[in-house]
């Protein structure tokens, strides 16, 4: 079954012609002439990817990505922004509000292909999760990893502290982060607490893991107490 794409966009032309050319690579592909009307097919059928204008009337591409963003079901759904916008401050207003690619008019529909294509291939590579939490795989394995975090907390004072055998630079983003996981908090707490997107959580956890070369959050939190890198 082709991957099933939403199409958002006010220009006509465009929009269609956009359309043709993905259905012709091997996509589905749902078209909306505005945000509102994204949306209302976003609630009947769940993309596998959205692609969006920024300048629309109304409902602007900055405010359909917040609302995607906001809403559990959409958190985790790759947005791509096309549009005739390509300031730097505007890519950086667009990376901050959650979009996974930005690609400025006028533009190589093969490259838009490729990023969708990308998109995708990295978004099958991800487990998938269902239930109200969606950074959640399982929860009595949740319930595991927050009891085994706890207990080496309790057991801090006794963990025999050694020199790490490489140094790990964190960023102070990455440290707020790596302290708040230490103290047991998921991803939509420390995402409340940091006053940040639980995407962007997501996105430290996973270079912390990447630093640390752990797998889970309790690895991550042995290996933070072991080396002294918890605060």
């Amino acid at each position: 079954m082709s991957a099933q794409l939403l199409l958002v966009d006010d220009e006509p032309g465009l929009r269609e012609a956009v359309k043709d050319y993905l259905q012709e690579s091997g996509f589905s592909v749902q078209v909306a002439s505005n945000a509102r009307e994204g949306w209302e097919l976003m609630e009947k059928n769940t993309p596998d990817l959205v692609i969006s204008d920024i300048m629309m009337p109304q409902v602007d591409g900055y405010q359909f990505l917040k609302q995607l963003r906001e809403d559990p079901r959409f958190q985790a759904l790759p947005v791509v922004f096309l549009t005739a916008k390509g300031m730097t401050g505007d890519r950086i207003q667009g990376y901050q509000a959650g979009v996974d690619a930005y690609l400025p008019k006028p533009f190589d529909p093969d490259e838009l292909v490729a990023i969708v294509e990308n998109l995708l291939s990295r978004r099958l590579a991800k487990p998938t999760f269902t239930g109200e939490d969606s950074e959640t795989p399982d929860i009595a394995e949740l319930a595991n990893q927050i009891a085994q975090i706890k207990a080496l907390l309790t057991q801090k004072s006794a963990i025999t502290q050694s020199p790490a055998p490489f140094k790990i630079d964190l960023t102070p983003r990455e440290q707020s982060v790596l302290n708040l996981v230490a103290e047991g908090l998921m991803n939509k707490e420390i995402a409340r607490r940091l006053e940040t997107s639980v995407r962007n959580v997501e996105k430290y956890v996973s270079r912390l893991f990447s630093k640390t070369g752990t797998n889970s959050r309790t690895e991550l939190v042995r290996f933070a107490l072991e080396h002294g890198l918890a605060k």
